[in-house]
């Protein structure tokens, strides 16, 4: 028979919080913490009497943990005063002016990458293609970039 769901937190809560501190850190470890429990608290009454509970803890932990991590980057960060308006940089509106000048499928991926923040999946799947043709697209137009407008973008972006 198995044990109580309160006893399961007693006896493994410790491991379960030391696991979600080295993963996220201190400061959000209680968070992720609470998660599995909730998490483990549905799925208990399904949870076979053979299984390794402290494992199977461990592995949605594991889980909640990259939620954690996933959040944070959707987060915006604090900053101590927002400007009037977006600045740009005089380089970084010329760049963009010079992005309008590739060819379509160039500046498509170019955009869609970089102003837009999207996957390559994802914008393979806006503009119909394959995630590898998006990505030479990509690829492709940076190339461009650099050759025709040296100066215009820095090596080493983000492709």
């Amino acid at each position: 028979m198995k044990q109580p769901f309160e006893a399961v937190v007693v006896q493994h809560g410790g491991t379960v919080l030391r696991v979600c501190r080295a993963l996220v850190g201190v400061h959000d470890a209680d968070d992720a913490w609470s998660e599995t429990f909730l998490a483990a608290l549905r799925a208990y009454p399904d949870l076979p009497e053979t299984a390794n509970v402290e494992a199977w803890l461990v592995t949605i932990a594991r889980r909640k943990a990259i939620d954690v991590h996933r959040a944070a980057r959707r987060n915006p960060l604090p900053v101590p005063e927002l400007p009037e308006a977006p600045a740009l940089e005089a380089d970084g509106a010329e760049v963009w002016a010079l992005v309008g000048d590739l060819p379509e499928k160039q500046r498509q991926a170019i955009t869609f990458r970089y102003l837009a923040g999207m996957s390559y999946a994802e914008i393979a799947a806006v503009l119909g293609g394959t995630v590898e043709a998006t990505r030479r697209a990509s690829a492709d137009g940076l190339k461009n970039l650099r050759k025709n407008y040296p100066g215009a973008i820095a090596k080493g972006a983000r492709s």
